[in-house]
C-alpha cells in the first residue's frame, strides 16, 4: 500500500535542502528500493538548492508514490524559470544541479512561465498487472 502523498513547506534558509531530504527519506523508506531512494534524496536536494539560491518566497514540496514511479515537485513563488543546461568548466564550482537530474530523473520538467520543477523516477518491476502475466 502507498502512502498518502507528501506536502512540506520549507523556508529559503540552508537547512531546508536537509529538511527537505530527510522528509522524503521518511517518507518513503518503508516503501521503496534503496536506490530508489538514493536518487530520490539526490533529486530533491539539487531542486530545492536551486530553489533556494535563485528563487524567491516559501518553498513548497510535493511528493507522491505509486506502483510506477516517484513524483517529486518542488515550488516557490519566483517569477519563472530557465530550462536550461548550462555547459561548465571542468574546475567550476556549482552550476551542475539540472545536469544530475537529467542524468539521474526517469523524466523531468517545468511548469511552463513558473518556477514548479518536478522530477519521476521510475520504479522497477512488471507493468502488466496480474491478469495479463503471461507467467500465469
Amino acid at each position: 500500500m502507498n502512502p498518502e502523498p507528501l506536502e512540506l513547506r520549507v523556508d529559503r534558509s540552508r537547512e531546508s535542502v536537509s529538511r527537505a531530504r530527510g522528509a522524503l527519506a521518511a517518507w518513503l523508506e518503508p516503501h521503496v528500493e534503496r536506490e530508489e531512494l538514493y536518487r530520490a534524496k539526490l533529486l530533491v536536494s539539487e531542486l530545492v538548492t536551486n530553489a533556494v539560491l535563485h528563487g524567491q518566497g516559501e518553498i513548497e514540496i510535493r511528493a507522491g508514490l505509486d506502483d510506477d514511479r516517484i513524483l517529486v515537485e518542488v515550488i516557490d513563488q519566483g517569477q519563472g524559470f530557465e530550462h536550461d543546461l548550462r555547459a561548465h568548466d571542468f574546475d567550476t564550482i556549482g552550476g551542475r544541479g539540472l545536469m544530475i537530474v537529467e542524468a539521474e530523473a526517469s523524466r523531468w520538467g517545468v511548469h511552463e512561465g513558473t518556477t514548479h520543477v518536478w522530477f519521476e523516477v521510475e520504479r522497477p518491476g512488471p507493468r502488466l498487472g496480474p491478469d495479463q502475466n503471461p507467467l500465469s
